[in-house]
């Protein structure tokens, strides 16, 4: 037969943490249709891996590309990285199902102004999402912050019963609607004041749809033990798969945190599903938290609405220049945005590495000045942290962003090089592979990504977009048994 696509001679990373193999890969429509040894074999396009590894495209379960994926579809920050699939309505905050009159609530800026929510439906944005037809494959959670936004007129306060069922209303319908399941924010000030009480009835309406549960913890500082108990009390009592969103031991007093957080971490998963995610830098950001103001850290806003002129700028400077406390000039500059060093590499690189997590960009695009992990992320870890720092094997790596994540996300035939699964693959070549962002220069592709594949579709060649676009909206199609059955390390390789 004459095959569609042909990448021979490649290194394949199948994506399940096994060691690579020589190999062919052949696609036919949308999906893979043979590997091996395919001798002479035809196809219309034909490509000479020479080499190099083919992975399954990799999938990037944090992100806040809600309505980028729709108003900048080419989404060549992911693209360039080999991302082939998106989880967007991380945090708390989502596009849908959501529409505003007046001032977004901070953190919900983060996605965009008012006039970018305006999906009513779960329904109404998958639709504006296929018909924008992005360049990556699109999945989305449902934001509790977002839910509050379209039940309360008070924030600082716990929703009343009333309020609590509007918001069980909307997000039942969106998880019927194909919705992944529910993300909180506990942590920022318009979801800080939801007790546990109000989380319950919500997690457990994801439960029962077979859907997944991911948490901002209300406390990534010194309080993550007793957050993490909430988080994982939270999900066991909705019988849900749990995701702790990029765990973290935040603050300079906090640093040598990671051990006993992953132990917990480990303990609860014996029990329920639990996993976490993580970004391979020791640097936030997020919009300009008062509560993260501090001196012990290094604080550099990326923008400000009232100041726009302070971006890129160190708030300690800004505060020096204008005479004022540190706190002073954050309220100042409000809304903003900021980056905040207030990671350990030691941590971080223990969280990188355990067998329980996956990689997440969390990058922010609509950040004027964003952190370099909206653009650097996935190679980070392959180059740095695996080639170069020898922190995991390659194989291993490649697992945390691609089958472990499709399994944790229910995406059906996506994570993995095997017949039958589609074909969402990334072509790299590891000695040049390397991520040019950084915090000076944050907006830059990566070097090494030679080809990426979108249901079959090449979407990226040697550093550019095709233009070519196939990504498609990923709607929840398969209920997960959600039963409290021991899923603890059984994924370590």
């Amino acid at each position: 037969m004459t095959y569609d696509l042909l990448i021979r001679n490649a290194r394949v990373l199948d994506g399940t943490g096994a060691a690579p193999f020589r190999g062919d890969v052949a696609v036919c429509g949308e999906r893979i249709v043979a590997i091996g040894d395919l001798g002479d074999a035809a196809a219309r396009t034909l490509i000479d891996a020479g080499g190099r590894y083919l992975a399954p495209g990799f999938i990037d379960v944090h992100t806040h590309d809600d309505t980028n994926v729709i108003r900048t579809p080419a989404m060549l920050p992911k693209l360039s990285q080999g991302v082939t699939t998106v989880v967007v309505g991380n945090c708390g905050i989502s596009a849908s199902p959501v529409t505003l009159e007046d001032e977004v609530p901070d953190p919900m800026n983060l996605l965009g102004r008012v006039e970018d929510f305006r999906y009513p439906s779960f329904a109404a944005y998958a639709e504006a999402v296929d018909a924008a037809t992005p360049s990556v494959n699109v999945a989305a959670l449902v934001g509790h912050t977002s839910l509050r936004s379209q039940a309360m007129d008070d924030f600082a306060r716990p929703a009343g019963n009333a309020e609590i069922d509007t918001m069980e209303r909307l997000l039942r319908r969106a998880l019927a609607e194909g919705a992944l399941g529910l993300s909180s924010g506990l942590a920022y000030r318009n979801a800080f004041h939801a007790p546990t009480a109000e989380m319950t009835p919500l997690v457990a309406a994801v439960g029962e749809a077979g859907g997944v549960y991911t948490t901002h913890l209300r406390d990534e500082f010194a309080g993550l033990p007793g957050a993490m108990d909430e988080a994982f009390a939270t999900a066991r009592q909705g019988r849900v798969p749990l995701v702790i969103s990029h765990l973290k031991c935040a603050g300079a007093g906090n640093w040598g945190g990671a051990p006993p957080a992953l132990a917990k971490l480990e303990d609860a998963a014996r029990g329920q599903r639990a996993h976490c995610d993580c970004y391979p830098y020791t640097a936030g950001s997020s919009t300009l938290d008062l509560g993260q103001v501090t001196d012990e850290i290094e604080i550099t806003i990326t923008w400000s609405e009232p100041h726009p002129e302070q971006a890129r700028r160190p708030l300690k400077a800004i505060a020096e220049e204008w005479n004022l406390s540190l706190r002073e000039a954050a309220e100042r500059l409000q809304p903003a945005g900021a980056v905040y060093h207030n990671m350990s590499e030691d941590d971080m690189r223990r969280v990188l590495a355990h067998p329980l997590s996956m990689v997440g960009s969390d990058g922010l695009p609509n950040d004027p000045h964003p952190h370099p992990r909206l653009w650097g992320a996935f190679p980070r870890v392959l180059a740095r942290y695996s080639r170069d720092l020898g922190l995991m094997p390659l194989a291993e790596a490649v697992r945390k962003m691609t089958s472990l994540s499709a399994a944790n996300f229910d995406l059906v035939d996506r994570g993995e090089i095997r017949e039958g699964a589609y074909a969402d693959l990334t072509l790299f070549d590891l000695a040049t592979l390397e991520d040019t962002a950084d915090y000076a220069t944050p907006v830059a592709p990566a070097r090494g990504i030679e080809l990426v594949v979108v249901n079959g579709t090449i979407a990226y060649r040697q550093g550019a977009a095709t233009g070519e676009r196939s990504g498609r909206m990923l709607r929840r199609t398969q209920r997960i048994a959600n039963s409290l059955t021991p899923h603890s390390m059984e994924e370590s390789p």
